[in-house]
């Protein structure tokens, strides 16, 4: 009976042994492949890694030989960096052992959802390029642009900050301009002054002609070329109604404009010419008593 009993203590032993050698066996096999892609994924990693380092540092020096934007320069070479890595991690990841196909549909599914979610902020990023790119105006340059008039203080990607004449700043999407009209006030190096003067009926035209054309002569921030306009453009129901339109640099279009309204007043108060204004008569009919 001890005999037997030794001897399935024994077989039992010589089956626990046999079964943690299996273990240890595959312990230690799949240890050393767990190590090994762990050491491939680290090397991936880095020299993926080194890999995009000299990628972005050409694609910056392309950017800068293509002399574009330096914004638009900033952000292209922050989203390649972002790809890049992206790609890198979902390589290192896949080494391990890991299937990446799941997960890079993730990645895509939430990409488009996000695109959605952001559908605003990706059109304000493509009129941003459009901006960048095509340049309708520049910081410094006074423009009107989505019902705002204002110099304009900074470009973004998504917005443009502008500063009104009465200094409040507003933020402008980039969109809602590249959608409408953009007048560049700033652009050319010249302007064109257009004013309009009436005179009364009983005035001497030629000696209002000639006082006109005295104001912009003597202005030495008026331009001979173009030659300065002085002409009679309506006979009014009430007056006869001059253009004075003299070109000036672009710089001193509000003081030259400003200055000449008030020396045309002044002289037209000096030399006894009338300024019409608009007046009704009134009559009144008193009806007799029956």
């Amino acid at each position: 009976m001890n005999l037997f009993l030794l001897a399935a203590d024994g077989d039992e032993l010589n089956s626990t042994q046999q079964m943690l050698d299996d273990v240890s066996k595959v312990v230690t096999e799949k240890g050393v492949t767990l190590g090994l892609n762990i050491l491939a994924a680290i090397a991936v990693y880095y020299v993926g890694k080194w890999v995009a380092g000299v990628a972005l540092s050409l694609l910056g020096k392309v950017l800068e030989r293509a002399k574009v934007d330096e914004t638009l320069s900033q952000f292209l070479t922050a989203l390649a960096r972002a790809l890049l890595m992206t790609l890198i991690v979902l390589l290192a990841v896949n080494r391990l052992g890991v299937d990446t196909t799941s997960l890079a549909a993730i990645v895509a599914a939430a990409g488009v959802a996000v695109g959605f979610a952001l559908q605003d902020s990706l059109s304000n990023f493509a009129a941003g390029v459009m901006i960048i790119l095509f340049k309708p105006f520049k910081v410094g340059d006074f423009v009107e642009a989505s019902g705002i008039s204002g110099t304009v203080e900074a470009i973004s990607i998504f917005s443009t900050l502008m500063r009104t004449g009465d200094n409040k700043q507003i933020i402008v999407p980039n969109g809602s301009i590249i959608g409408g009209n953009i007048v560049n006030y700033s652009a050319k190096l010249t302007r064109r002054v257009d004013l309009v003067v009436g005179c009364g009926y009983g005035d001497d035209l030629r000696a209002v002609k000639a006082f006109l054309n005295e104001l912009v002569r003597t202005d030495s921030r008026i331009l001979v070329d173009p030659e300065p306009v002085v002409a009679v453009s309506e006979l009014g129901d009430s007056s006869v109604n001059f253009v004075v339109r003299p070109w000036v640099k672009t710089e001193d279009y509000w003081a030259v404009k400003w200055d000449l309204n008030e020396r045309i007043k002044l002289g037209f108060d000096q030399r006894g010419f009338s300024i019409p204004y608009p007046s009704s008569d009134v009559y009144m009919h008193q009806q007799r008593a029956a």
